[in-house]
């Protein structure tokens, strides 16, 4: 069980690189591009698919993971500096009890019952406390129980032609691993919506 983790530092005075960053289809389209062409339906699920973008003192960060090499050769020349490793270490040395460091932007919401009237059926975004209790929940059942938490609200994304916003959240802190194989196969598949938006990447690092 592996994935491979790319990350870019984009040259931001190229256009093409600041229109990718500027829209989250186009961006998603394009990284897309770098696994295997002909997958049908459900393409990104199929080829583990996830980003994050995220600010870092070197500047703007993106890092990629699929669970298939990607070709970076795809991409344009000069689109940014790229380092590419693989994940399987990481992954197959989980065990319960392990202490990790992890971060993960999400799109934090639930969907209303009955009880909402003509909500219902609905996503709601969550914020704040609400969405910190999201997560905490959200982590323990993909086995990661979490010991500390802190939550950095991001700009709402939107998807391209609609008028729907979903609110994004960074999560940071240090969980405990209860059930390495629902951890594993969350880094592996994400956790929660906007996935082709840039949420559901699950990075995790050794504690001391």
């Amino acid at each position: 069980m592996t994935a491979w983790l790319m990350r870019i530092l984009p040259d931001l005075r190229r256009r093409d690189v600041n229109d990718d960053l500027a829209d989250l289809d186009r961006l998603h389209k394009r990284l897309m591009s770098l696994v295997p062409d002909g997958l049908g339906e459900n393409a990104r699920a199929k080829a583990g698919v996830l980003f994050r973008l995220e600010e870092t003192r070197q500047g703007m960060q993106l890092l990629v993971q699929s669970s298939v090499k990607p070709d970076i050769g795809r991409l344009p020349d000069g689109y940014g500096e790229i380092a590419v490793r693989e994940l399987g270490a990481l992954l197959d040395r989980l065990r319960p009890g392990a202490r990790v460091h992890y971060r993960i932007a999400a799109n934090p919401s639930k969907r209303l019952g009955k009880s909402a009237g003509k909500d219902a059926g609905k996503v709601k975004p969550l914020r704040g406390a609400a969405a910190e209790e999201w997560w905490v929940a959200k982590a323990a059942s993909h086995g990661l129980a979490v010991a500390t938490v802190t939550s950095q609200p991001r700009p709402d994304i939107r998807a391209k032609g609609t008028a729907v916003r979903h609110a994004v959240v960074r999560f940071d802190g240090i969980g405990v691993v209860t059930d390495p194989d629902a951890l594993r196969a969350a880094v592996l598949t994400g956790i929660g919506r906007g996935k082709s938006y840039g949420c559901g990447l699950l990075s995790l690092a050794w504690a001391r």
